[in-house]
């Protein structure tokens, strides 16, 4: 799929999970009133604006944005001019509102808040995509999100053309260190665990074993491991790795990944690489909200 086909093709998240983040968010900026807009904004004056592009990036977000506008003041108009997922330069109209000049900037803050916060992370996954193009590697998301806005986080990773990790604790069994510690103290083995875990979890949800030595490679799957989490191996370690697992499950590169790094990770030959600074280090694009008013 191409970068056009993934801006018109796009799903957002369900409009009640939208509802939902946007609504909480409103009650922290609003939850008495804007003093400033409540005691100098006419209710009659009027105007028009554009959400503009003040730097180059992946747009992500617009309908959250539309959200926020029309839960303040349900008769504003927002119209995008533009998709989520596409990339944009300084100077893009992204959309442009109509309504009640007063509805308008009470929303402002919150709107561009969500907006430029998706838009960045959708641009820092680009970045990552476009630097692994060519190798048959994955760029993925972790769980490192921002509390209460997951759903949120990882549209704008798919925006940018990133694939999802698991959403939630249920999507799937990942054992990492810590559960291999403590089973490690009761006596239960490596290869024991996971098929401990094969046969006690639906047949629908991947298995998954972090493995931080070569010779963990083995055990995990014989015991039935679908995927392998290589964590925080260099290249050459990685390209072993892979060569032991010879395609009877699929691997994935985790830790300290960095874009100067993905390249050389993803030549190894894994099959996904899960970068948790998509969304907890993504900075924010520059968008602002332009209005000219009308008496």
């Amino acid at each position: 799929m191409d970068r056009r086909d993934l801006a018109r093709r796009l799903q957002p998240p369900p409009r009640e999970v939208i509802l939902r983040v946007v609504r909480a968010a409103l009650e922290e900026d609003l939850a008495w009133g804007d003093a400033t807009t409540d005691s100098l904004i006419p209710p009659e004056l009027s105007c028009t604006g554009v959400l503009l592009a003040k730097a180059a990036g992946v747009v992500a977000g617009l309908p959250v944005a539309e959200a926020v506008f029309r839960e303040v003041q349900p008769d504003i108009v927002f119209e995008a001019a533009v998709h989520d997922g596409t990339t944009v330069r300084p100077g893009d109209i992204l959309a442009r509102l109509q309504g009640p000049a007063a509805g308008l900037l009470r929303a402002e803050r919150v709107a561009l808040n969500f907006l430029q916060r998706l838009s960045g992370i959708a641009t820092l996954t680009r970045r990552y995509v476009e630097a692994v193009q060519g190798t048959s590697a994955r760029i993925v998301d972790t769980r490192k999100t921002t509390p209460g806005l997951r759903a949120l986080e990882k549209y704008a990773v798919r925006a940018g053309g990133g694939q999802n990790h698991r959403f939630c604790l249920a999507d799937g069994v990942l054992i990492k260190d810590n559960h291999i510690a403590a089973l490690a103290s009761a006596g239960v083995s490596l290869r024991e665990a996971v098929a401990r875990a094969r046969q006690q979890t639906p047949h629908s949800l991947r298995v998954e074993v972090e493995i931080t030595r070569l010779d963990q490679i083995e055990d995990a799957l014989a015991g039935g491991a679908d995927a392998l989490l290589l964590d925080n191996m260099p290249p050459p370690m990685l390209r072993e790795a892979v060569r032991l697992v010879a395609g009877r499950a699929l691997t994935e590169a985790s830790g300290g990944i960095t874009l100067e790094t993905v390249r050389a990770v993803a030549e190894t030959g894994v099959d996904l690489i899960s970068v948790g600074a998509l969304t907890h280090s993504a900075p924010a694009l520059d968008i602002s909200l332009e209005l000219e008013y009308h008496a």
